[in-house]
């Protein structure tokens, strides 16, 4: 990416990572002089929104939030949504985008659809992006770089597996909708995503991933990363029903400022793993 707006006079390299749902917004800064994040925050909407209304609240944080108005050497939007779907590369055809989409998502005909690349499994993960956001985005910075939440999960996980044997289930929690990811001798097995209202949507779901590649609620790992802690009801209720479940960490080597320290070691996974 080329880089825009260098702040050259303090010798600060800063990035500005954005996530963006259409139930929440998610910031952080990572100072790369000396790798520390200096800004972290979340924001729930608390209701789901149209594209449209997601854009004004994220304009209203830029322009409101005095953090969000410095330089940046480098800016990143993640897309958090369920409008994506992996393509094996050897099975892949550009000019086939809306095709992979269709059959598990509700797409438009004026949708804008692209695609990561994800080499760790040689696959391709076909999504539509909030042009909008990424319209804005644009005209505010010049280039930036975007990607899909499941991009940056999936090439984290597999880079974290990538040696190990055992079986896990890795599940992303945000405030209405979870990611699962299952792993098996360091090849992904399965990825989808899912909106939740309760917690008995929420173990449904699960316990239907693991019985769908026959896998046992005894043996396998489920490692829970983001927005949940141990006396989260959607924990509490995935130990009732399997048995090895455990809080993941993301291993990130960053410092935090005071003012911006993630809850926890496992929280705001996707957006610091975005860096």
């Amino acid at each position: 990416m080329v880089p825009t707006n260098k702040d050259t006079t303090q010798n600060n390299i800063l990035e500005l990572s954005i996530q963006i749902s259409l139930s929440g917004l998610s910031f952080c800064i990572l100072n790369r002089n000396p790798q520390t994040v200096t800004f972290l925050k979340t924001v729930s909407f608390g209701k789901q929104l149209i594209p449209f209304e997601a854009l004004d609240q994220l304009k209203h944080f830029f322009d409101t939030e005095s953090a969000l108005q410095q330089d940046f050497n480098e800016v990143r939007v993640i897309h958090d949504n369920n409008l994506s779907t992996l393509v094996p590369k050897s099975l892949f055809n550009e000019e086939h985008l809306a095709d992979y989409l269709k059959f598990n998502s509700k797409i438009l005909k004026s949708d804008f659809i692209t695609f990561d690349s994800i080499e760790i499994n040689r696959s391709e993960n076909v999504y539509v992006p909030y042009i909008n956001i990424n319209n804005y985005i644009y005209d505010k910075f010049g280039d930036f770089t975007f990607k899909h939440v499941s991009t940056v999960l999936i090439e984290e996980i597999l880079k974290t597996e990538k040696n190990l044997e055992t079986t896990k289930a890795y599940v992303n929690v945000s405030n209405d909708h979870f990611e699962i990811l299952i792993v098996k001798n360091g090849k992904l097995l399965l990825y989808n995503s899912f909106a939740y209202r309760t917690k008995e949507d929420f173990i449904y779901y699960i316990l239907f991933c693991l019985e769908q590649l026959k896998l046992s609620p005894e043996t396998t790992n489920l490692i829970f990363l983001g927005d949940i802690d141990a006396n989260d009801e959607l924990y509490v209720i995935a130990y009732k029903y399997i048995r090895l479940v455990f809080l993941g960490k993301r291993e990130d080597n960053y410092k935090y400022d005071f003012n911006a320290q993630p809850l926890n070691a496992h929280s705001n996974y996707t957006i610091i793993k975005s860096f």
